[in-house]
């Protein structure tokens, strides 16, 4: 069984996807950008502001599919530039405490012209 994920607490889906999926004990979240849920809008124009934001939203995913940060066993990262690498690790290390296995790479354009764009893989508790 296939069960669809939503939170308040998260962006809503900008296109034609769920905002995560659970299926065989995992959940699957869609790629997170730095979208307040709250506004609807890109808060900050800095990428240790943008990744915060993106943390905070696969928190809250992670939260409402039954998991948490600690349980995140792969992570997928684009950035738009690999000069903002070291500021990103920072945050996200703060994060993902239990360091997840990882791809990290640079995208020339993300949804939103955002600076940072996370997806991740983490086990239902």
């Amino acid at each position: 069984m296939i069960e669809t994920v939503y939170t308040k607490n998260a962006p809503d889906a900008i296109g034609p996807y769920s905002q995560a999926k659970i299926a065989g004990g995992l959940v699957f979240t869609s790629g997170q950008i730095a979208i307040n849920p709250a506004s609807g809008a890109v808060e900050s124009d800095t990428i240790e502001g943008q990744t915060k934001q993106v943390c905070e939203n696969i928190k809250n995913l992670l939260e409402a599919a039954g998991s948490d940060m600690e349980n995140v066993v792969k992570t997928v990262c684009f950035l738009k530039n690999m000069e903002d690498f070291a500021a990103f690790n920072e945050i996200y290390g703060s994060y993902f405490t239990s360091k997840p296995a990882r791809s990290c790479v640079a995208a020339k354009q993300l949804p939103k012209d955002v600076l940072v764009e996370v997806e991740t893989v983490a086990v239902v508790k």
